[in-house]
């Protein structure tokens, strides 16, 4: 069965550099069907600032041919071993909303979500540079919004320069992200992702963007001292 993972993992600095650069192929890796290596973020940091782009914190989302071929990657491919000293999530695709053109085509899920369960969210867009000072003017408020969501146990972003942007999330459920993403909530700056939405829709920041959502399947090792970030009792595999 085709899995998509999520990574996290500090690293040396020179290590996320050669990742951005030369990342891990179809070629070069037996089973991986696309790999996207970023610089991790802190969502709502300044714009200039260490926080903003991380190259000792990497990020990876990959999609598998299937788990052994991860396995394979985790335990022989030397970025693999470096991650796996991480923090990842085991993901199941659900819904897919846009278009990017690197990635692979998904398959239908087994079985669809279910408002009551926790959910992964993925971002991943391609950045029109003309546009950013109107995506950092309307972006960095959501930012901040997921970020301090009470719904939220890991929210976090990541960049390849100079256009790939990424957001990932973990929620307790799924209707709580959908409440969220529609605006609908009592506290202040409720509609900051979807007033940012309809911005988006009347004049788009990106030449590609695409949103997706997993269920996770399990989840292993730690980041930054914590584990357990999914809620409901998932595998947690050291």
């Amino acid at each position: 069965m085709t899995v998509h993972s999520f990574h996290l993992a500090a690293v040396p600095p020179s290590s996320t550099a050669r990742a951005l650069t030369r990342p891990p192929t179809s070629a070069t890796v037996p089973g991986l069907q696309d790999a996207e290596c970023l610089a991790s973020m802190r969502l709502g940091a300044p714009t200039v600032s260490p926080a903003r782009m991380q190259l000792g914190r990497m990020a990876m989302f990959a999609t598998w041919r299937d788990e052994e071929a991860l396995d394979a990657f985790l335990t022989a491919h030397p970025l693999g071993r470096r991650l796996a000293a991480g923090w990842h999530v085991r993901l199941e695709f659900l819904r897919r909303w846009g278009q990017v053109s690197a990635l692979p085509e998904f398959a239908e899920p087994a079985e669809p979500g279910h408002p009551d369960e926790p959910v992964v969210a993925v971002t991943l867009a391609r950045l029109n540079l003309t546009q950013l000072p109107r995506f950092l003017r309307w972006g960095k408020p959501v930012e901040r919004q997921v970020r301090d969501h009470p719904a939220t146990t890991l929210a976090l972003a990541a960049m390849r320069p100079p256009r790939t942007i990424a957001t990932f999330s973990i929620w307790r459920s799924t209707e709580e992200m959908t409440r969220m993403v529609h605006g609908r909530g009592e506290h202040p700056g409720a509609t900051r992702h979807s007033d940012a939405m309809a911005e988006r829709r009347r004049k788009d920041f990106h030449h590609e963007f695409t949103t997706l959502r997993f269920r996770p399947l399990a989840e292993y090792g730690e980041w930054q001292g914590r584990s357990g970030l999914v809620p409901g009792g998932i595998r947690d595999r050291d």
